[in-house]
This record gives C-alpha cells, sequence and structure tokens, in this order.
C-alpha cells in the first residue's frame, strides 16, 4: 500500500520545439507544492508544470491532477509505479507519470480525478488531499 496525495490545482502538459529557452517563471518563486518537470529530446522539450505556469509558445493538453507518493520511494525498489497505474488502467483512467530520485508523481485527467482517486483506493492506496 501507498500513500498519494493529490496536489492542489490544475497541472499542464506542453511541448516546445526543440532548441526552445525555458522561461525563468517555470523555476521561480515555487510553492511547497508545486512540481515542474522538463525532459529534453532531439524532437522537442516536454514541460509538466502548473496550469498557471504554461510557457507562451506552446502546445498544450491542459486540465490534469497531479498526484504524489507521499513517502520517499527508494530507487533500488520495484512494482511501486505499477501497482499505482495498473488500477487506473483497469479503472480506464488515462495517467502519465514521471519520477523524481526521491518519489513518483502521476498526472491523471481532471475530469477523470474522482474515478482514479477511488481506483487507487479500491487498490488499497491512501489518497489524501
Amino acid at each position: 500500500m501507498l500513500d498519494v496525495a493529490v496536489l492542489p490545482g490544475e497541472y499542464a502538459v506542453c511541448r516546445l520545439a526543440a532548441g526552445t529557452a525555458l522561461p525563468y517563471a517555470l523555476s521561480s518563486g515555487l510553492s511547497g507544492t508545486d512540481v515542474v518537470t522538463v525532459s529534453w529530446t532531439s524532437d522537442g522539450i516536454s514541460v509538466i508544470c502548473p496550469a498557471d505556469r504554461v510557457p507562451a509558445h506552446a502546445v498544450v493538453e491542459t486540465v490534469w491532477r497531479c498526484l504524489r507518493v507521499t513517502a520517499p520511494v527508494e530507487l533500488a525498489s520495484t512494482g511501486n509505479l505499477a501497482a499505482l497505474v495498473d488500477p487506473l488502467a483497469e479503472a480506464r483512467v488515462s495517467v502519465l507519470t514521471f519520477s523524481t530520485f526521491d518519489t513518483d508523481y502521476l498526472l491523471v485527467p481532471a475530469v477523470r480525478l474522482a474515478e482514479g482517486t477511488a481506483a487507487l483506493q479500491r487498490a488499497g492506496h491512501r489518497v489524501t488531499g
């Protein structure tokens, strides 16, 4: 069983053209619960951020909610992410994931948040927020 917190606010999944400079606003003044992640590939830059921090000129898919595994996740541990994604897949809730050094994050469409959290609870996880 994992403890999962629903972070406040809405999140956006964005795409920027390769070589685009990232705006300072993505990293400045983050609150204690805000999270921003950036991935670079030769095809472009992907950004997940609070909806109010979307970079100009980004292609945006908005209105996601972000869930965070509250306890630190050991890098060598296995199965944690699958234990969260599998119940969401069974409930037919779309999910995007990313991990940091300390923990795992999941994004679900805002319109499916109640269904997603219910699926996680049925699987034995504790969901707060």
